[in-house]
């Protein structure tokens, strides 16, 4: 079973941060510079929320906001869904549908030691698939090996 820890270890520990008086502009720079959908925010070392593409979506554009004059406090999202490293794909694709996220913090004892997308439980999740496939495929074959012919051996005169 494929844990956070490990899909962590494969695609690296990155987590990009900004803080509450970040301008909304400066955050969607940031995400376009890393290629990311969310941007946790900081304030004195702690999580106080995350940003994404969807609050920029929802609560700039479609309020008639500019992102030149709104803080990032004005739009994040303060209650965050957070895991750890010893969860499960599994467990953490049930709660991203469940609470309608995208993203996930991942803390250990209150520190930030990576953020995990859908797209990575879903990357993970198929490579778990394909494994079990390949894994499957490799055992009929050594059962086809081992067993004898149906049609019993052949007789040549």
């Amino acid at each position: 079973m494929e844990t956070i820890g490990r899909i962590l270890h494969k695609k690296g520990q990155a987590a990009w941060s900004v803080t509450p008086d970040t301008m909304v502009y400066d955050a969607l720079k940031l995400m376009a510079e890393k290629n990311v959908g969310a941007l946790l925010v900081q304030e004195d070392g702690h999580l106080v929320g995350i940003i994404t593409e969807r609050d920029y979506a929802r609560k700039v554009i479609l309020q008639g906001k500019s992102s030149l004059d709104t803080l990032v406090r004005d739009i994040m999202s303060h209650s965050v869904v957070c895991v750890h490293p010893g969860q499960s794909v599994a467990e953490c694709m049930d709660t991203m549908t469940k609470k309608r996220i995208r993203h996930l913090p991942v803390l250990v004892d209150e520190e930030i030691v990576g953020i995990i997308s859908i797209g990575d439980l879903l990357k993970a999740s198929l490579e778990e698939k394909d494994l079990i496939i390949q894994q499957l495929k490799d055992y009929i074959a050594t059962l086809a090996e081992d067993r004898p012919s149906p049609t019993g051996p052949l007789l040549t005169h």
